[in-house]
């Protein structure tokens, strides 16, 4: 194995420590919402600054592989996608965490109603980010498409969460802060998944050049 193919195992490896830690970002967030346990917002903002020094470490090294090894071909490529992955990856944590902080700020206060749809958008988003790292580990773009993929059952319960959300607004107006919250929380968790998606996207160019 060359010098290159090094470098790029290594990469692969704490991109992978990345997604990791944004899906267990993701579990803080259903603890602090689900389970208003408001100790896991604090847990999931330190978590997400582990990712924001990985993102820093990564794009350095990425740079510095890249002025170096002058790569072609499939390696350039490889680089770059996860280049412009890292900022998705970085974002969907972040994303969390807003969850996560709106949970804290949501236990003190009887739900509004049973998050039965967020819980499915957090349970797809953790496989999504699974399946996100089998893509980038098998380096395998039909993978990356069914990760894809999964981001369509996440918008359409984000869209019946918002009817949902509405209406109570609009048959008691008691309801319009708890009901404007938990509509940023279901926004926070369709975009998380929306940049997972991205980071998909990125795989799919690497292992075949095709924009999607």
């Amino acid at each position: 194995m060359n010098p290159l193919q090094h470098e790029v195992q290594d990469i692969v490896a704490e991109v992978v420590r990345m997604l990791s830690l944004v899906r267990e970002s993701v579990g803080l967030a259903r603890r602090a919402l689900v389970d208003a346990e408001v100790a896991a917002a604090a847990l999931c903002k330190e978590t997400d600054r582990q990712v924001d020094d990985l993102q820093d470490h990564l794009e350095r090294r990425i740079l510095i592989v890249i002025a170096r090894r002058q790569p072609a071909a499939g390696d350039l490529r490889f680089l770059g996608a996860v280049y412009r992955a890292l900022a998705d990856i970085e974002r969907a944590g972040d994303y969390a965490v807003h969850v996560a902080r709106a949970g804290a700020e949501l236990a003190d206060r009887p739900p509004l109603k049973k998050y039965l749809d967020m819980q499915r958008i957090l349970d797809i988003s953790e496989r999504m980010i699974e399946r996100t790292v089998d893509a980038l580990v098998e380096s395998d773009a039909d993978i990356a498409r069914e990760a894809r993929a999964m981001d369509e059952e996440i918008d359409e319960l984000y869209e019946q969460i918002q009817r949902e959300l509405i209406t109570y607004m609009i048959e008691d107006s008691n309801t319009i802060g708890a009901a404007t919250k938990l509509l940023a929380v279901a926004r926070y968790l369709e975009r998380l998944a929306d940049h997972i998606e991205n980071v998909n996207e990125h795989i799919i160019f690497w292992r075949t050049a095709e924009r999607v």
